[in-house]
């Protein structure tokens, strides 16, 4: 019962509730009329469509007639026969044979020989071995003066090369031999009787030995070692070793690029220019060059020091090094305008055999020394002006302590050997800072014309010595080669060096000679050859050395030959 009266009551509310929200929603909500007006728009679907195809209801229909064509086909005879299609023939350029081998002969005045012999023969793939020799004599002849200057110069090389898969090698050995005469006599200074006592001769001879190595993929990348031993007919000796190598560090993902040599030199005079005591030099320099390289878009920038150690082993004296290795380069305009510049040093090791190729009057008593070049400051700007000319400027501000400047020797009081009447050179030693200007222009019109120029002015400042001795303040130099024809070929070539200082003037009697320093003349020398190819392998040439017939003085007191001609031929061959 109680149940079913709640139930009840349940009923009775929600009706109530029900009737109360009716009464509301009619009090607040009242009535309206909303009237929606439309016009009409009629559309495409209520127009009468008229049917494609209509329903003809005729009683006749005419039925079409079918029509046949019909041609008269009659068959004509025909020569004609289609080409098959050819490709345009181009020309192409003759196949031009390389040789590997040469020999070349010439003879000219001043009873002039020049020969040369090329060798290389491969004995398998990357397997080679070859030679070379050559020799250049003169039996002298410059007018004006009292002594000999004949001259000669002859070398030999024997090489054997191989290339494995990951490394290649490579070793020679060969010797030299060399004459020259101490020929350049101050002008009216010594009798007859003392000259004809003078025998000028002197020559120089050398024998090396060396090898090279290089990796293709490997932490080492390279190198080499040399011997070298020289010596003359004067009892002088000078042996020397070189040992370099080049290898990667990796350091924390980058690489560093590293270089190591061993520079040994150790030699002996039988005496010194004005006393006779032997004259001994030697020294061990170790070097050790690390450099890192920063490439980021035009910017290419090596960071690095050289860091040397050197051992005098005469006087027992040990010095150390450090110079700057820095060198930058930045693209302006991609290859038309590269700028470039840097700051480096080195310790330059002197020899005697340097000095006797650079100047071959030196007499056999010289002090040996090495040069310390502090640093070396140069910037410049290189490129191309067109396809076919390229260009390159450059200044350069060094300073080096000791270098080596070469000056003719006075005259001895004693005149004991051939080379003390002033007719030789020694090496004297100064703080020098040089300061140049360098241009250089390539031009390649094509494949048969090119031309070089080259040129650069020097200033010096010099610390103990009155003059930078026989330093040129100019030099320059141009260079043509020209392919006339397909036989006939051409070149040329002009040296240009200003004036020098030298101390070789002498005033006053024979008792009491005195020195003075003077300058010598600027020179040109030009020089131009012509050659003929007889067929592939056959050609003849002609030279002619110092057109302009200059007897200007190289070095003090001593004048080069006139005007030179020499012909000859060269012949190529293969095995």
């Amino acid at each position: 019962m109680k149940i079913k009266f709640l139930i009840f009551i349940i009923t009775i509310t929600s009706s109530l509730n029900f009737v109360f929200a009716q009464e509301r929603t009619k009090d607040t909500i009242d009535d309206q009329v909303v009237n929606v007006v439309k016009p009409y728009t009629p559309t495409i679907s209520d127009a009468f469509k008229i049917k494609d195809t209509p329903q003809l209801n005729d009683s006749s229909v005419v039925k079409k007639k079918e029509v046949k064509y019909n041609i008269f086909s009659i068959p004509v005879a025909s020569t004609f026969t289609p080409a098959k299609g050819k490709a345009a023939k181009v020309d192409k350029a003759k196949f031009v044979k390389l040789y590997d081998n040469y020999a070349s002969l010439g003879v000219g005045t001043y009873t002039s020989v020049l020969g040369e012999v090329y060798l290389n023969h491969e004995l398998n793939s990357g397997e080679n071995v070859g030679g070379y020799f050559s020799h250049h004599s003169s039996a002298g002849g410059i007018e004006d003066i009292e002594l000999d200057d004949n001259f000669s110069k002859t070398s030999l090389n024997v090489h054997y090369s191989q290339k494995l898969r990951d490394f290649s090698w490579k070793v020679d050995a060969g010797f030299d031999l060399q004459t020259y005469n101490w020929y350049g006599l101050p002008s009216d200074t010594f009798t007859q009787d003392q000259i004809d006592m003078i025998d000028p001769g002197h020559s120089f001879n050398s024998f090396y030995v060396g090898g090279k190595l290089k990796f293709d993929d490997a932490i080492i990348k390279d190198g080499s070692v040399r011997f070298r031993r020289f010596g003359d007919n004067q009892n002088s000796g000078e042996n020397r070793f070189v040992a370099k190598t080049s290898f990667d560090l990796p350091i924390q993902g980058e690489t560093i690029n590293t270089e190591f040599s061993i520079d040994y030199i150790g030699g002996s005079f039988d005496r010194n220019y004005n006393v006779d005591e032997e004259l001994r030099y030697g020294n061990v320099a170790f070097g050790l060059a690390p450099s890192y390289r920063m490439t980021q878009d035009d910017l290419t920038i090596d960071l690095g020091v050289k860091l040397v150690y050197l051992n005098d082993t005469e006087f027992s004296n040990n010095k150390f090094f450090i110079y700057p290795n820095i060198e930058a380069s930045y693209r302006l305009v991609d290859e038309i305008v590269i700028a470039y510049g840097g700051l480096k040093g080195d310790l330059i090791q002197n020899s005697y055999y340097d000095f006797a190729n650079t100047n071959p009057f030196v007499s056999p008593t010289l002090f040996v020394l090495p040069t310390n070049q502090q640093y070396k400051a140069f910037v410049g700007l290189k490129g191309k002006l067109s396809n076919n000319v390229s260009y390159n400027i450059k200044g350069n501000y060094y300073a080096e302590e000791s270098k080596a400047l070469y000056r003719i020797n006075e005259i001895s009081d004693t005149q004991e050997e051939d080379y003390q009447y002033s007719n030789s050179f020694g090496v004297v030693y100064d703080d020098v800072k040089t300061f140049s200007v360098a241009g250089e222009l390539s031009i390649d019109v094509n494949r048969n014309f090119t031309l070089g120029i080259k040129g650069e002015y020097f200033n010096y400042n010099v610390d103990e010595q009155a003059e930078a001795w026989n330093l040129p303040d100019v030099t320059g130099s141009v260079f043509l080669d020209y392919q006339i024809s397909e036989k006939w070929y051409a070149g040329g070539s002009l040296y240009y060096v200003g004036e020098r200082k030298d101390r070789s003037n002498y005033t006053g009697t024979l008792l009491n000679l005195e020195p003075t320093n003077y300058t010598l003349d600027s020179y040109l020398d030009a020089n131009a050859h012509l050659g003929y190819k007889i067929n592939e392998q056959l050609s003849v040439f002609g030279k002619v050395n110092n057109i302009a017939n200059q007897d200007y003085n190289r070095w003090a007191n001593f004048p080069v030959q006139s005007i030179q001609f020499l012909a000859g031929a060269t012949y190529q061959f293969d095995f």
